[in-house]
C-alpha cells in the first residue's frame, strides 16, 4: 500500500528510523512537518516511535525505488538517507536524485571517500554524525582550551566559569562575554538558557559564557575569576608540572620513567651489581699497589673492577703480585661479578622482549605517559576523537577489544599507543596508566556498555574529580538520565547533536554547528533573510526568546556589527548569526525560509555547508 503525504510545501522523506532517523523525524514533525518514514529493517520500537510521534511509516519490501515512489517521492521537498550502512545510504541517495533531480538529498556516509565523492559527483549533501559530534567530546576532554566557533570573521570561545559571588552577570563578566547557560552545580533545577545579562545568579552557579579569547583574558586575569572550573583549574595534570623543569626535575622524571617500566628483579640485580662495583673500586684504592709503590688512582680502580667482572683480561693490571687477602677478594669478585652480570643481562632482555611482545599483542602497559587521554572504543567517532586529540598535541592511549578493528592501523600511524583489553576491569585501567590521564573518553557502540566503563573508571579514581569523563550514549533521553543519576558532567548524545545537522539540511538552512555550554546542547547557525520572509523587518526582541543573535551583517555591508541590541531590525539581505537550543532555532530559521518558499515542493540546498566528513 502506498502512502502518498504532501504538505502545503511538501513533506519530507525519512528512509531509516534506527536512532537517528528516528530523532530526525521527532525534531521534523515538532516544526509542523509531514514526514514519511520508510522503516528499512529497524526494530518494532521504533516503527511504533515514529508512528507515534505523527509520522507516516511505509515499508522498503520491494527495494529502494518501490519504497521511495510508497513514500510519494514525486510531492516531497526532501529525502534525508539514514541507513543503516552506506551501502542502502548511498543507494537511497543516488536513486532519488535520478528520480527527481530537483530534490533535496541529505545522506549520512560515514566513509570519508565515498562522501567526497558523492559530495563533489552526485550533488548529494552528506553529513557524517562523526565529524559532527566528534567536537564535542574533544571539547569536553580538553576543556581548558574552549570551544571555538567562527563567527563571520572572527574565532570566539565558548566556556564554563563559576560564578564567583552572588550579583548580575553583567557586574561580573561585562558587556562582551554573552551568556548562553546557567545552572546550579548540583542540578536542583533547570538550566536558564540565553539569559540576558541583568539574571541573577549565586555563588558557584555555572555560567557557560561565548566570547573572544582576548575578552575571556581580561575576566580569567581577575582574582575572583581564579575559581574551579576556570581553564587551568579544571586539569592539573595537562601538560608539564611546575616541579619537573630544570635538570634536577627531569633526572627526577626520567627516573620515575625508568622505574615504572622496570620490574624489581632487575632493579634489585643491577642495584646489587653496582654496589659490588663501588665496593670494589674502594677495595682496589685502599689495598692495590702498583710495582712502584703507588696506589690506584679512581679512574684505574673502576677501568680494573670492569675487566674483572667483564672476565676481560688485557695483561695491564694483575692480583698476581697483591696480598693474599686481596687476591681472594678477587676470586669473589669474579665468581660473584659474572654471576650478577648475567643476571642483569638475562633479565633485561626478558624485559625488552616481553614489552615487545606485549605491545605487538595490544597488551603493554603504558607507562612513560602523563597528562593523555584514553579513549575507550575505537569507532567512526573514537577515530576521529583520536585525530582531533593528538592534532592538539596531546598523547593518546586507545582501550579496544577487537584486535581486528579496521581503525588500529590508522590510529597507531597518527601514534596513539594502543591496548587491547576489557576496559571495566580494573588491571586494564592500571595499564593505561589512569592515575596520570588528563581524561578519559568512553565511545563504544553499545550504551550500557559506555555505562559500565564509565562507573569502572569513576570507582578507581575514587574521591579525584580532575579527570573528566566523557560519555557517548545514543538516546538522549537516556543521557539526561545518566547525568542526572550518576553525576556524569560530560554525557553527549551523539543522535541529539547530529539530528539539527540532518533536519537543516533537509529545510535549505546553513547549521553551522552543534555544542554545549555546560550541559545545554546548543545550535548555531546563519541565517540570510530573505526579502518578504518572516523575518524581514522583524525585531530581535520579538524573535529571541531562548536564543540569541550574537552578530548582524547588514545587506551590502562588509563589516559585522558585533554589538546588537534588542531593538535592532532585520531587513532583506541581511546575515545574523544565531546561538540557541535546536527545537527553537530551527523554528526561527524555518519561519524565513518557509514564508518565502511556500508553494514550492523543494528548498535549495546550495546554501547548506555541511561538516567534511
Amino acid at each position: 500500500m502506498e502512502h502518498r503525504v504532501a504538505g502545503p510545501a511538501g513533506h519530507v522523506i525519512v528512509h531509516g528510523l534506527e536512532g537517528l532517523g528516528l530523532r530526525v523525524v521527532e525534531h521534523l514533525v515538532a516544526l509542523g512537518l509531514d514526514v514519511v518514514a520508510v522503516d528499512d529493517g529497524a526494530r518494532p520500537g521504533a516503527v511504533h516511535a515514529a508512528t507515534a510521534l505523527g509520522a507516516t511509516v511505509v515499508q522498503h519490501h520491494d527495494g529502494a525505488a518501490a519504497a521511495l515512489g510508497a513514500a510519494g517521492l514525486q510531492d516531497a521537498r526532501a529525502v534525508v538517507c539514514l541507513s543503516s550502512t552506506d551501502l542502502g545510504a548511498l543507494e537511497t541517495a543516488l536513486l532519488a536524485r535520478r528520480l527527481r533531480p530537483e530534490v533535496t538529498v541529505v545522506a549520512q556516509i560515514r566513509n570519508p571517500a565515498v562522501a567526497r565523492a558523492v559530495r563533489a559527483d552526485a550533488g548529494i549533501l552528506v553529513l557524517d554524525v562523526a565529524t559532527i559530534a566528534s567536537p564535542s567530546v574533544v571539547e569536553a576532554c580538553l576543556g581548558d582550551q574552549g570551544h571555538g566557533l567562527r563567527v563571520a570573521d572572527e574565532v570566539v570561545q565558548v566556556r564554563t566559569v563559576a560564578a564567583p559571588r552572588d550579583g548580575l552577570l553583567r557586574d561580573m563578566f561585562g558587556e562582551v562575554l554573552v551568556p548562553l547557560s546557567v545552572q546550579r552545580p548540583d542540578g536542583t533545577s533547570e538550566p536558564v538558557v540565553c539569559p540576558g545579562r541583568d539574571l541573577e545568579v549565586r555563588t558557584g552557579d555555572e555560567v557557560s559564557m561565548l566570547g573572544p579569547a582576548t575578552a575571556w583574558d581580561e575576566v580569567l586575569r581577575r582574582p575572583s575569576g581564579q575559581l574551579p572550573g576556570q581553564p587551568g583549574a579544571r586539569h592539573p595534570r595537562a601538560g608539564g608540572a611546575d616541579d619537573e623543569r630544570g635538570p634536577t626535575g627531569v633526572l627526577r622524571h626520567w627516573g620515575r620513567a625508568v622505574a615504572r617500566a622496570t620490574d624489581s628483579r632487575l632493579r634489585r640485580a643491577l642495584a646489587t651489581l653496582l654496589g659490588l662495583g663501588g665496593l670494589s673500586i674502594v677495595v682496589l684504592m685502599v689495598g692495590y699497589r702498583e710495582p712502584d709503590g703507588t696506589r690506584m688512582s679512581v679512574l684505574d680502580a673502576l677501568y680494573f673492577t670492569a675487566e674483572t667482572i667483564g672476565t676481560i683480561g688485557y695483561g695491564d693490571f694483575s692480583f698476581r703480585e697483591q696480598p693474599a687477602w686481596l687476591r681472594g677478594y678477587a676470586v669473589l669478585l669474579m665468581v660473584a661479578g659474572a654471576v650478577l652480570a648475567a643476571l642483569v643481562y638475562a633479565l633485561l632482555t626478558n624485559l625488552l622482549v616481553s614489552q615487545r611482545l606485549q605491545e605487538s599483542l595490544g597488551h603493554g602497559q603504558v607507562t612513560d605517559l602523563r597528562g593523555h587521554v584514553i579513549v575507550v572504543g575505537l569507532g567512526s567517532v573514537g577515530v576521529r576523537v583520536v585525530e582531533s586529540v593528538v592534532a592538539a598535541g596531546t598523547p593518546v592511549v586507545v582501550v579496544e577489544t577487537d584486535e581486528s578493528n579496521r581503525y588500529l592501523a590508522q590510529v597507531r600511524g597518527l601514534g596513539a599507543k594502543v591496548v587491547l583489553g576489557d576496559a571495566t576491569l580494573a588491571r586494564t585501567l592500571e595499564l593505561v596508566n589512569l592515575g596520570r590521564a588528563r581524561a578519559v573518553a568512553v565511545l563504544t557502540s553499545d550504551d550500557l556498555t559506555n555505562l559500565e566503563v564509565a562507573l569502572a573508571v569513576r570507582d578507581w579514581l575514587g574521591e579525584r574529580t580532575d579527570v573528566p569523563v566523557a560519555l557517548r550514549l545514543f538516546d538522549p533521553r537516556l543521557a539526561a538520565t545518566v547525568r542526572q543519576a550518576f553525576g556524569f558532567t560530560h554525557v553527549r548524545s551523539t543522535d541529539e547533536l547530529a539530528a539539527p545537522w540532518f533536519v537543516g539540511a533537509a529545510l535549505g538552512l546553513e547549521v553551522l554547528g552543534t555544542f554545549f555550554a555546560g550541559d545545554v546542547p546548543l545550535l548555531y547557525a546563519r541565517v540570510q533573510v530573505t526579502g518578504g520572509g518572516g523575518l524581514d523587518g522583524a525585531r530581535l526582541d520579538a524573535l529571541t526568546g531562548r536564543s540569541r543573535v550574537l552578530s548582524v551583517r547588514h545587506s551590502g555591508e562588509q563589516a559585522v556589527h558585533r554589538v546588537v541590541r534588542r531593538w535592532t531590525t532585520l531587513e532583506a539581505g541581511d546575515e545574523a548569526f544565531v546561538v540557541g537550543p535546536h527545537e527553537e532555532l530551527l523554528g526561527l530559521l524555518r519561519q524565513d525560509a518557509l514564508s518565502s518558499s511556500a508553494g514550492r515542493p523543494g528548498i535549495p540546498s546550495g546554501s547548506v555547508v555541511p561538516p567534511i566528513a
